[in-house]
């Protein structure tokens, strides 16, 4: 399951998942385009993207620049997720 973290100016959605077993957090970002979506997906904290359709490689830098930069509270939210419903409405 994903969670939206953030709405860029272009429309372009990042989301994430819970924290895995193996620590990492899975982001999946989409673009919506003329009849879909561009789409990438990568784990933190690697950030080696996959599953890519329609962005550039400009975009890709960008992205990973953006994603890096948010990764401690990508992370933190990730974690609440896990905990489950009744921490995560506590912590807000």
């Amino acid at each position: 399951m994903f969670w939206s973290y953030v709405q860029l100016d272009d429309g372009t959605q990042v989301a994430y998942s819970e924290t895995r077993e193996d620590g990492t957090v899975r982001v999946a970002v989409e673009r919506p385009v003329d009849f879909g979506f561009d789409h990438a997906e990568c784990f933190l904290p690697a950030v080696k993207w996959f599953n890519v359709k329609g962005f550039t490689a400009d975009d890709l830098n960008f992205l990973t620049e953006f994603v890096r930069s948010n990764a401690p509270f990508i992370f933190e939210l990730a974690e609440r997720q896990k905990a489950g419903p009744a921490i995560s409405a506590l912590a807000l």
